[in-house]
């Protein structure tokens, strides 16, 4: 029996984003910018933007510019048009961070089974 030692190998590490910034720091700037994006909630649910599963994406990039993706509860919101601006604002004050783009989408489409059990018990749902 032979061993075939001509087979591609497959990396485990693919797929894996690295960072230009020590995991230590990107770990802070993670929790830092998730406890900002907690400080703001949308003014018709009492819960935060981040435990109503609002966030889509968060990508902090190697010059600490930080990419968020969200969407709303439903694409008429009254505060479609302010709600990104609380967003960046917030974030825009976590130490460390360079800069803040906030996309919104609405693909997939916000669903309430995205709250985190936190905003299920805030809202009532739990």
């Amino acid at each position: 029996m032979s061993l075939d030692t001509t087979e591609d190998k497959i990396d485990v590490r693919e797929g894996i984003v690295h960072s230009a910034i020590p995991a230590d720091e990107l770990a802070r700037l993670s929790d830092d910018v998730i406890s900002a994006l907690k400080t703001v909630y949308d003014p018709e649910i009492p819960a935060d933007i981040f435990e109503l599963g609002l966030i889509y994406k968060i990508d902090i990039e190697d010059d600490r510019m930080v990419k968020i993706a969200m969407t709303l509860t439903a694409p008429g919101c009254p505060v479609a048009g302010e709600m990104p601006g609380w967003v960046e604002n917030a974030v825009s004050a976590v130490e460390g961070v360079s800069g803040v783009e906030v996309s919104m989408t609405f693909d997939p489409p916000w669903t309430p089974d995205r709250m985190s059990e936190e905003a299920q018990v805030a809202v009532g749902w739990y």
